[in-house]
């Protein structure tokens, strides 16, 4: 037997996804990994616990996040060096996808620690199916600036040929749809994705106008927002 075979394996990051909004929609194999992991990381360990209770796992859990990550991530990498397992996860899709995930993939790759990105679910993917967009060529562009460098990327983004993809929070929807009909124009085709896989999911279609208008009629904007934009013709 080759000495090989007998030596521990060695420790791991898990990438994580976790629901978007059904605590249903998460694989046997992402389960089987936040079970048998030594610790999870979460990036809010409140809204982790309720789909980690829902569906039994009693793994010990530690907070990371964007506030945190530079002060969390070598104490995580310590534990990782001692041959303990880590397994990441945001509080719904998957990290590294706006939300934190890169800088700890990184420290591992430099420490030669194997990073390991499970499949799962994400908000951009069935947003974009059901846009009725073309969806074999696009751009995802995570969530707009909020100041600095913002009418630059819309400007950008005007000229962009594929099918553009952002996140937007309720609050800040209507603003962006604003912005984007002043540098898009009222009539490029769109649609805006809520709610994903909750009881109130719900695709709005048509123009950057229509689809501005239809929200505008709302008393309050709820849930997170997917926005899908036709690529300049």
């Amino acid at each position: 037997m080759p000495i090989s075979s007998l030596l521990p394996p060695p420790p791991m990051l898990y990438l994580v996804p976790t629901p978007i909004g059904n605590l249903d929609d998460i694989t046997l194999r992402a389960l089987r990994v936040l079970r048998e992991a030594d610790l999870i990381a979460c990036e809010d360990t409140r809204t982790s616990g309720r789909l980690l209770d829902h569906h039994d796992v009693d793994t010990p859990t530690t907070s990371y996040h964007e506030h945190n990550e530079r002060e969390k991530t070598p104490e995580l990498l310590t534990r990782m060096r001692v041959g303990r397992d880590v397994a990441l996860i945001s509080d719904a899709g998957s990290p590294g996808i706006s939300d934190p995930g890169f800088y700890i993939a990184r420290a591992c790759w430099e420490e030669d620690i194997e990073v390991q990105a499970l499949p799962g679910p994400t908000a951009l993917i069935p947003a974009l199916t059901a846009s009725a967009l073309p969806s074999d060529r696009f751009v995802f562009e995570g969530f707009l600036p909020k100041k600095q460098g913002r009418q630059t990327r819309l400007t950008t983004l005007a000229d962009e040929p594929r099918t553009v993809v952002l996140y937007e929070s309720p609050h800040r929807l209507l603003r962006t749809l604003e912005d984007l009909i002043e540098h898009f124009g009222a009539d490029r085709r769109a649609a805006v994705a809520r709610e994903l896989t909750k009881k109130y999911e719900e695709v709005e279609r048509g123009t950057l106008k229509e689809v501005r208008s239809y929200f505008g009629g709302y008393k309050k904007v709820r849930g997170e927002c997917v926005v899908v934009v036709d690529g300049a013709s």
